[in-house]
Formats: structure tokens, C-alpha cells, sequence
């Protein structure tokens, strides 16, 4: 649902009904995890669709269910897959989907104030009953806010599963009760991109960035090049020296850092910096020619051997990228891949499901 952040609020802001589908639970091989959502909003020229909950199989039983919620204002629950609860949609991947639809609208304040959170790009989280008493269906528990019905035990069970999540960042399924059923939701605060090098594939990586969800920075010493109107996908254009500039910020865990300048002054402080650093990705741009020589200095600089192997370099996969933007895919594709875990390698190679299969607890 957070996916949808900024085009559900412009909606409800509108004042135009809207009923949202979300996955509450995955069981098998599904192409989207639980939180995904489809969202229906009746409009004045007619009906506008947002958002998917499936490559495409579910989406009709996921748009009927949404027309039945605007039409009832009451949420419901519908499982959509091959076994003895099936409805009339079944997933081409073998995978279930159990989803719940509920409306949008004033009434609904603290699932409001988490997709304002998000919308902004910082931290969102909220629970939602997805199965229950029918008096309790759709209610919703924040950190803050909300209680759902529910007793304060199991409420209390709710927050510490809502603040657990949060670190993780994964949406998943809470079983407090025997009885109650709900999907925890979370979207975390934009991970950072940062971008060393105000050249031609930083523009092109600045505005791939942003779609993938990252605050993006672009920094140069250079104030001729490192410009607002340059880099118009960024959200910050700061003109310094990287390092100097590396070294004012707070960098975690999920931050990537890109450094495309490939000249020597800027890069081996840079870096230096940045490997003895938390950072989940750090990647160097020029050809490995350069980068056997920027091995050399690092190492002069005192950068140890197990440091250097977190840097990738030359950066990105080789995909046969020429321009500014298919070298930007190749460094997003390798950024992905670093963090997930995965082979990069083409789906074709390999054997069994192509999406994680989730095992029922």
C-alpha cells in the first residue's frame, strides 16, 4: 500500500472515493509480496486503477473486489488461488493470494497519518486486521495510534511486531490471537544515493534512483557543473569536496555510494572515507586499468585488504551498456543484486521458482 503513498493522498485529497486491495498473505510462489496493492478511486471522468497485487492474473478479481468495496463502504476478505478456498482466480505461478479491501477515506486518520509518513519519505508502518470478527475487519494499529478493538495484551504484542518490522523493512503476517489475523505493513525512510562526480551517467543514475526509491545526492567541487538545473531528479546538489562532504553526513547500512569522477584527488580520500564506513554499496567508476591503480593508493592510504574487497570496481554488471542511462541500469542492477543476495545471473540459467516461496507458519 505505501507504494501508492503520494497517488492515494492526491486522491483522497480530491475528495474521491477510494477502495485499496491489499495482500495480506502469500502462500506458495507469488510475484508480489504482502503489502502490495491495487487501489480504485472513482473519479469524475470515471474509474482509475493504481497499483497491482500480480503479474497480471489477479488483477480483475483484485478490480471486482475494489468496485464491491466502493459500493458497500464494508471491507472484505477474498482468497484467490488453486486449493479448496479458491474463488475464480487462480495465480499461472501456482501461489495463492489472500487480500483484503477496504475503503479510503476521513474516517480512517491513522492509516492517513502512516501514508502522509511515507509519502514524505520517512518511516511508515501500521497493522491491519486482515482476518476477524467482521466488527473488526480493516482496523488498523500504528505505533501511536489505533487499538483496533483489540486487548491491550495483544495490542501490545501488535507494537512490538510494528517496531520489529520497521529495522527489517519486510511487511509480513501476526498471529496475536486464534481469532485475529493482521498484515504488518512498513515502508522505511528513503535509503540514500549518493553520487560523487557531476558527469553525464550521473544524471541518468540520479533520475534511476529516485524511481527506485532513494534520496538522491549529487556532489562535485566543481560549482560550473554540480548545478540544480543539471540534475534536475536530485534532491540535493551540494558543491564540495566528496570527501569533506562524506564525512558531514550520516551514512547507514543501506546507503549506496557511486563515484563516477575516476580522478585520483577526488577518489582515493573518497573512498578511503567510504570503505572505512557503514555503507551497504560503494562502487567506483573507470576502466580496470584505473582500477588496478586506484587499488595501489588505497592500499598507500592504508586501506586494508579486506576493505577493498567491499568495493565494486569497475562498477555495475556487464550488461553491454554504452549510454549514460544503460550504465546507470548496469550500477542499479549490481546495487540490487549486492543487496539481495542474488546470482545476477539470467533467469533462464537457473531452475525452480522464480519468486520466494513463502512457507505457512
Amino acid at each position: 500500500m505505501f507504494e501508492l503513498a503520494e497517488e492515494l493522498l492526491r486522491r483522497l485529497d480530491a475528495g474521491e472515493p477510494v477502495a485499496v486491495v491489499t495482500v495480506t498473505r502469500v502462500l506458495g510462489s507469488a510475484p508480489r509480496p504482502v503489502g502490495c496493492s491495487m487501489a480504485v478511486a472513482a473519479t469524475a471522468s470515471g474509474e482509475r486503477v493504481l497499483g497491482a497485487i500480480s503479474g497480471g492474473c489477479a488483477e480483475s478479481a483484485a478490480h471486482a473486489l475494489a468496485q464491491q468495496v466502493l459500493a458497500s463502504g464494508a471491507p472484505v476478505t477474498e482468497h484467490l488461488g488453486f486449493d479448496e478456498w479458491a474463488f475464480s482466480t487462480g495465480l499461472s505461478c501456482g501461489g495463492q493470494l489472500r487480500v483484503l479491501g477496504y475503503r479510503l477515506d476521513a474516517s480512517r486518520p491513522e492509516l492517513i497519518a502512516e501514508l502522509r509518513a511515507a509519502a514524505d519519505g520517512s518511516d511508515a508502518a501500521l497493522a491491519i486486521v486482515s482476518r476477524g470478527p467482521d466488527e473488526l475487519l480493516g482496523r488498523v494499529v500504528t505505533l501511536t495510534g489505533g487499538d483496533a478493538g483489540l486487548p491491550a495484551g495483544v495490542l501490545g504484542v501488535v507494537r512490538r511486531e510494528l517496531a520489529d518490522r520497521l529495522v527489517d523493512g519486510v511487511c509480513g503476517v501476526l498471529e496475536p490471537s486464534d481469532e485475529v489475523e493482521l498484515a504488518v505493513l512498513v515502508s522505511r525512510a528513503r535509503p540514500r544515493l549518493l553520487i560523487f562526480g557531476a558527469v553525464d551517467v550521473a544524471g541518468a543514475l540520479s533520475r534511476l534512483g529516485r524511481q527506485l526509491g532513494y534520496r538522491v545526492t549529487v556532489c562535485d567541487a566543481r560549482a560550473l557543473f554540480a548545478t540544480a538545473e543539471r540534475f534536475p531528479d536530485a534532491d540535493q546538489v551540494v558543491v564540495d569536496w566528496p570527501a569533506r562532504y562524506l564525512a558531514s553526513i550520516e551514512v547507514d547500512a543501506r546507503t549506496v555510494i557511486a563515484v563516477l569522477t575516476h580522478e585520483e584527488r577526488f577518489d582515493v580520500p573518497l573512498l578511503t572515507a567510504a570503505l572505512d564506513g557503514p555503507a551497504g554499496y560503494i562502487g567506483a567508476m573507470g576502466s580496470r586499468r584505473t582500477h588496478q591503480r586506484r587499488l595501489g593508493l588505497l592500499r598507500e592510504a592504508g586501506v586494508s585488504a579486506q576493505a577493498l574487497e567491499r568495493l565494486h570496481s569497475p562498477i555495475g554488471l556487464d550488461l553491454g551498456a554504452v549510454t549514460p542511462m544503460e550504465t546507470a541500469v548496469s550500477i542499479m542492477a549490481e546495487v540490487i543484486a549486492s543487496r539481495t543476495g542474488a546470482a545476477a545471473r539470467p533467469l533462464a540459467q537457473g531452475s525452480g521458482p522464480i519468486h520466494a516461496v513463502v512457507v505457512p507458519a
